[in-house]
C-alpha cells in the first residue's frame, strides 16, 4: 500500500499555524503533553488486558522512553501502550476530536493574540495555558519541530502505520515496517530548539512536569555507549500521587498532577485529597479548575475524573461517578472494592459506584461551602466561572437542592457584587413575603427593565438571572427558607404591603403622582381591551411602574416571559402565549389617554394609541415587532396629529 497524502481539517491547519507562530515562550511544555499522552496509552492497555490478557504477552513492563539524538537532530518519545491503527491515527492526529469547529479555532486565535500582548515569562505562561485550555496537546510538538513522524502499532494487530507532517497543511500516512507495540513520536527539532537534545535539560523538564506519572519515564543518554548499564535511567518517581499521605505531597506536586490529569495549565482553585474507609474503601484526589474550559457547555463534554481500581486505570468515561453538574471536576478516584474486570457498561449502574458518587458529591459541596464562608471574594470568582453549571443541579438533582441553594450567588438590583439567598432573606423589607427574581439576556438589559421600577422605588431587592438554566430551575425549586420565589414578570405585583424605603429627609417614600382612578380608569382599560382584542390576555393597572407608561407580564399560570421567548427561539414552542398589558395610572400619557377615552367616540380614536402602547411594551422587552409596517404607519399618524 502506497503512502497517502491527506489534508488537515481546515481548522487544524489554522490551529497549527497559531501554535507554531503565536506561542513563543515555555515551549518545554510540549514534552509534558507527549509524556501524558504516552501515559494514557499505557493506562488504556492495562485496562484492555483485563479482558484480553494476550495483549500484554509481549513487552509486559510498561514505560515511556525519551531518546535524544544530537547527530540526527531528533527527539523520540516512545511508549509500549495500546497503540493506534490507521483510522485512529487519522482521527486523533488529523482532526481535533469533538472540538474541530471554526468557532474553536477562532477562540484559540483570539486567545493567542491576547497572549501576544503579554511580555516575558507571563507571555510564555499564557501560551502554555492556551494549549492546556484548548486540549491540543499533540500539536504542541510543532512549537519545537519542523517535522513530526509518528509510528504506531496497535496492540493485537500485526500492521504498523506511519504518520508524518511538517505542520503546514497536510500529512502523509502509510504502512510501516513491523515495530514494537505502541507509539513512537520522532520530533525533527528546529535549529533554535537544540536545547531539547541535552540530557540535563530533558531531565529537568521531566522532573518538573512528569515526576508524578505512575509509570517509569526513562531517559536514554546518547553520550554513553549503547551497552552501558546506566545508559537508560528512570527520571521520574513513578508513584501514584493519590496513594501518598497528604502530608507527603507538596503544593507543587499537586499542581503538576492537576496539569497532567486535567490537561490544563491553570492552577487548581481547590484541591480535595481524601482516603475514605468504612463500608467502602477508596481514595479521591479531585481538583476544581481556576479557569472555565472553553467547551464547558458542549453537549458532548464529560467530567474529567478517572476511575482506577487498585491503581489500575479503568475508565475516564464513567457517567455514574460524577453528576453532570460537577463536570468541571478533574482528578482521580481509586477504589479497592470494585472488581478489576468490571466493564464500562456495568459501571453505569453499579451500586458501589453510586455510593462513591454520593460521598464524592457531598464532600465537594462541603468544601465549596467552606470556601464560600472563609473566602467570599475568592468564591465569587469561582461562581462566575462555574455557577451556571452548579445551577443545573438545582434542576436535575432534588437531593442536592438544599446544599446548592446555600452555595448559589446572584447579581442584584440593589447592590454590587454577588449576593447569597441567606443574605437576600436577611435584607428583606418589612411586609415582603417573596424572593423576587427577573430573567433576561444580560445584566444591563435587566437593570433597565420597567418591571423593576416599583421595586426599586421601595428599595426591594430583585435577583437578576442571566443564565439559561435559571428559567428551568425556578420551575423546580419553589422556595428558600420558607420564602417562595416570585418572578417580577409573572403575575400581579402586590407591593402595597411592603414598607418603602425612607427618603433623605426621613419621610416615608409613599408620595405618589396623581393617578387616574375610578370610572375614568375603567373606561380607558375597556377601550384598550376592545382595540387590542386577542393580542393581549388582559389589560390592568399596576403599581410596579413609576417612570414607564406600560409593561408586559405573564399570567400566573403561564410560562415566564423570558422562558417562553427562549423556547420559541429554539423552536420548542409554536407561539408565546398572549401576555398581560399593565398600565401606569400615574403616568402623564396614561392620564391623557384616559381623558381621550372619556370623550364621545373616544374608544375608536384610541385604536392606534392602543397598538402603539403594546408595541412600546414589546420594544422594552427587547422583542421583535410582529408588524413593523403597521407600527411605522401608526407612529406617523400620531406624529402628524401632534405637529398639526
Amino acid at each position: 500500500m502506497t503512502d497517502q497524502t491527506m489534508q488537515f481539517q481546515a481548522e487544524v491547519a489554522k490551529l497549527l499555524h497559531i501554535v507554531t507562530h503565536s506561542l513563543y515562550s515555555d515551549k518545554e511544555i510540549f514534552l509534558r503533553e507527549l509524556i501524558s499522552n504516552a501515559s494514557d496509552a499505557c493506562d488504556k492497555l492495562r485496562y484492555a488486558a483485563l479482558t484480553a490478557p494476550e495483549l500484554l504477552t509481549e513487552d509486559t513492563e510498561l514505560k515511556v522512553r525519551i531518546a535524544p539524538d544530537p547527530k540526527a537532530g531528533t527527539l523520540t518519545i516512545a511508549d509500549n501502550g495500546i497503540g493506534m491503527n490507521r483510522d485512529e491515527l487519522v482521527e486523533n492526529l488529523g482532526t481535533i476530536a469533538r472540538s474541530g469547529t471554526e468557532a474553536f479555532s477562532r477562540q484559540l486565535e483570539e486567545a493567542a493574540k491576547e497572549a501576544g500582548k503579554e511580555e516575558g515569562g507571563k507571555k510564555g505562561a499564557e501560551a502554555g495555558r492556551l494549549i492546556g485550555q484548548f486540549g491540543v496537546g499533540f500539536y504542541s510538538a510543532f512549537m519545537v519541530a519542523d517535522k513530526v513522524t509518528v509510528t504506531s502499532r496497535k496492540a493485537g494487530e500485526a500492521q504498523a502505520w506511519r504518520w508524518e507532517s511538517d505542520g503546514t497543511g497536510s500529512y502523509t500516512i502509510g504502512e510501516a515496517d513491523e515495530g514494537q507495540r505502541g507509539t513512537t513520536i520522532t520530533l525533527h527539532l528546529a535549529k533554535a530548539q537544540k536545547e531539547f537534545l541535552e540530557p540535563a535539560r530533558l531531565r529537568t523538564v521531566i522532573k518538573t512536569y512528569s515526576d508524578h506519572i505512575s509509570l517509569p519515564v526513562m531517559l536514554i543518554d546518547p553520550e554513553k555507549a549503547a551497552d552501558a548499564e546506566d545508559r537508560e535511567e528512570q527520571v521520574n518517581a513513578a508513584g501514584a500521587l493519590w496513594a501518598r499521605p497528604k502530608s507527603e505531597v507538596s503544593e507543587e506536586q499537586y499542581r503538576e498532577f492537576y496539569h497532567h490529569v486535567g490537561r490544563a495549565f491553570d492552577d487548581p482553585w481547590l484541591t480535595l485529597h481524601a482516603h475514605v474507609e468504612g463500608k467502602l474503601d477508596y481514595t479521591l484526589l479531585l481538583f476544581v479548575p481556576s479557569r472555565r474550559p472553553f467547551d464547558l457547555f458542549d453537549p458532548d463534554r464529560r467530567h474529567g475524573v478517572k476511575l482506577f481500581v487498585r491503581r489500575v486505570f479503568i475508565t475516564d468515561d464513567c457517567e455514574g461517578l460524577v453528576p453532570p453538574w460537577l463536570r468541571f471536576l478533574r482528578g482521580v478516584v481509586d477504589s479497592s472494592d470494585l472488581p478489576l474486570n468490571v466493564s464500562r457498561e456495568m459501571l453505569q449502574n453499579n451500586p458501589l459506584v453510586a455510593k462513591i458518587r454520593a460521598t464524592l458529591q457531598k464532600r465537594v459541596l462541603r468544601e465549596l461551602e467552606r470556601k464560600a464562608e472563609k473566602a467570599p471574594e475568592d468564591y465569587a470568582t469561582f461562581w462566575e466561572a462555574f455557577g451556571p453549571v452548579l445551577k443545573e443541579g438545582l434542576y436535575e438533582d432534588r437531593e442536592a437542592q438544599e446544599s446548592l441553594l446555600k452555595l448559589a450567588r446572584f447579581h442584584s438590583s440593589e447592590r454590587d457584587g454577588l449576593v447569597s439567598l441567606a443574605d437576600y432573606v436577611a435584607a428583606m423589607k418589612e411586609g415582603q413575603s417573596a424572593i423576587y427574581t427577573i430573567s433576561g439576556e444580560s445584566l444591563e438589559a435587566l437593570r433597565r427593565s420597567p418591571q423593576l421600577e416599583g421595586f426599586r422605588a421601595k428599595g426591594v431587592e430583585v435577583l437578576l438571572l442571566t443564565d439559561a438554566v435559571d428559567d428551568f430551575w425556578q420551575n423546580t425549586v419553589t422556595e428558600f427558607d420558607g420564602k417562595p420565589f416570585q418572578s417580577v414578570t409573572r403575575g400581579a405585583a402586590d407591593l402595597g404591603e411592603i414598607k418603602g424605603k425612607a427618603k433623605d429627609d426621613g419621610e416615608s417614600d409613599e408620595a405618589k403622582p396623581e393617578k387616574v382612578e375610578g370610572a375614568a380608569l375603567g373606561t380607558l382599560i375597556a377601550a384598550l381591551k376592545q382595540n387590542l382584542g386577542e393580542a393581549v390576555k388582559d389589560v390592568r393597572e399596576t403599581d410596579r411602574l413609576t417612570d414607564s407608561a406600560v409593561c408586559l407580564v405573564a399570567g400566573d399560570a403561564d410560562l415566564d416571559m423570558h422562558l417562553a421567548r427562549m423556547l420559541k427561539q429554539h423552536q420548542r414552542l409554536d407561539a408565546a402565549p398572549a401576555r398581560i398589558l399593565e398600565i401606569n395610572p400615574g403616568h402623564p400619557l396614561i392620564r391623557r389617554l384616559a381623558e381621550r377615552a372619556g370623550e364621545p367616540g373616544g374608544s375608536d380614536a384610541l385604536a392606534d394609541a392602543a397598538h402603539l402602547l403594546l408595541d412600546q411594551a414589546r420594544i422594552l422587552e427587547g422583542e421583535t415587532l410582529p408588524d413593523p409596517t403597521a407600527f411605522a404607519r401608526r407612529m406617523t399618524a400620531v406624529m402628524t396629529q401632534g405637529v398639526g
